[in-house]
């Protein structure tokens, strides 16, 4: 549940509860006194850097074991994904952060200092994910909580958009790097082209769009063709983890308990559960959207049902018996109390069509896979014939409705650097220097003395 906290919580689209915790409402607020010692990012911090050693020890001691070559190549490319991902992870949140190359194994090894500058991280990263390319093959069909060459495709054409995008738009660590902006967005694109299975050299019919919004959202389509790396949850975990409680998060408080959900414009319904009301739509985010598009009629609920398909309770803009319009893309109805299979989204194939379009700019292509996009959601073709600004500004607008409420909206604002322009920024009166990046964790600093010189 980080994933929220930390890319959608500080942002302009979603809000929290009044009597939630004084850790989430500084992230909601922006109480950047809090933030050196926020339980939520010192949590990420330190379960990132977990996953990268644990990915250090997988590269160190593959090559070494006697199994397969098939599988080993599989490990390995896992490995040097999972460690790209973890470093993007942590640079995109805090900035220049301690580069660990190898296995952490005694106290006198956790004394690393910060990468020098981003380019450091950044060659890291690029080097991990074309190493992942080359060992890993395309799977016939997505597997839950793995990832496969196409994924390592699509980290790295994320990566490159990041970069590109932030240098462009001058946002600190990033307009010093090397690295030339033209030459970073056509890397994004080729490596989304690829991943898109546009690159007839790198062929590949895993991955696709869904055609209908609701399917990419059902919980038992985790090997559906959006998804090409989805956080493996089950809700027949024995320890919290390995279930989830993302829905209870998203959901509001309903007397009741169990409440059904109408499934679009059909008469079907699926059963849930009530929730706890700590993941709320920001209300003028809800204003924004288009009066038709889907991505706000069918995945933004105000009313709830019986399961007879009588009204249980809705939500009204001047009452009503919940407080909130609330995201349904975690929704469960085969929930064992507070225990689902609602799973993060991590990389979907949506979003790499969308990193294309931003990186190629008005193409064919790109301004025909935005207008997928579009009519998947019930709206008209994007203006066609823009120039290449406005058209990655329409890209950067399409991307906060399409990754609404899936840990991402975050960085867009970071890399494009509009985080002054959130409305609690600027109560708070914080200048770039303390918004750009979140602060190391002080038990961080206290733990490595590299940190405090």
């Amino acid at each position: 549940m980080l994933l929220y906290f930390i890319g959608d919580m500080p942002t302009e689209i979603m809000t929290t509860k009044g009597d939630a915790s004084v850790d989430n409402r500084a992230l909601n607020l922006w109480r950047i006194d809090n933030f050196d010692t926020n339980a939520t990012l010192v949590n990420f911090f330190k379960y990132s850097f977990i996953a990268i050693n644990r990915a250090n020890a997988v590269i160190k001691k593959m090559p070494g074991t006697d199994i397969d070559s098939k599988l080993k190549d599989q490990y390995l490319g896992e490995a040097y994904f999972l460690r790209a991902y973890n470093y993007f992870c942590l640079s995109r949140n805090f900035g220049l952060v301690p580069m660990h190359y190898g296995v952490v194994e005694t106290l006198s090894q956790t004394g690393t200092p910060l990468a020098n500058n981003m380019d450091e991280i950044y060659d890291l990263m690029i080097d991990d994910c074309k190493k992942a390319e080359e060992l890993l093959p395309v799977y016939a069909a997505p597997i839950m909580g793995r990832i496969d060459r196409v994924g390592a495709q699509a980290l790295l054409a994320k990566i490159y958009l990041y970069a590109a995008s932030a240098k462009a738009n001058n946002v600190p660590l990033y307009k010093e790097m090397a690295k030339d902006v033209n030459s970073l967005y056509q890397d994004a694109m080729t490596y989304a082209g690829r991943a898109l299975g546009l690159d007839p050299d790198y062929p590949q019919n895993t991955y696709g769009f869904e055609s209908d919004l609701l399917k990419i959202y059902d919980v038992e389509n985790f090997a559906g063709k959006e998804n090409i790396f989805l956080m493996s949850m089950d809700r027949t975990g024995e320890a919290e983890g390995q279930y989830s409680k993302i829905s209870k998060m998203f959901l509001p408080y309903i007397e009741g308990a169990t409440i059904w959900i109408k499934q679009g414009d059909k008469d079907e319904y699926i059963k849930s559960h009530d929730g706890w009301g700590e993941y709320r739509t920001e209300m003028n985010f809800y204003n924004e959207f288009d009066g038709n598009d889907l991505r706000k009629k069918d995945l933004i609920v105000d009313k709830v049902y019986n399961e007879d398909g009588t009204v249980k309770a809705e939500w009204k803009p001047d009452g009503g018996d919940f407080e909130y319009p609330f995201c349904r893309k975690y929704i469960d109805p085969k929930f064992d109390g507070d225990k689902t299979s609602t799973r993060p989204f991590l990389i979907r194939f949506t979003d790499i069509a969308m990193v294309y379009a931003e990186a190629a700019g008005p193409t064919t292509k790109a301004y025909e896979l935005i207008n997928f996009i579009r009519h998947r959601a019930g709206l008209g073709d994007l203006t066609p014939g823009l120039p290449i600004d406005e058209f990655r500004e329409k890209v950067y607008e399409e991307r906060k409705f399409e990754m609404a409420f899936e840990g991402d909206r975050m960085y867009d604002i970071r890399r494009w650097g509009r985080i002054g322009e959130i409305k609690e920024v600027k109560d708070a009166g914080l200048n770039e220097s303390q918004y750009s990046f979140y602060p190391l964790p002080q038990t961080e600093i206290n733990l490595n003395p590299s940190l405090r010189e």
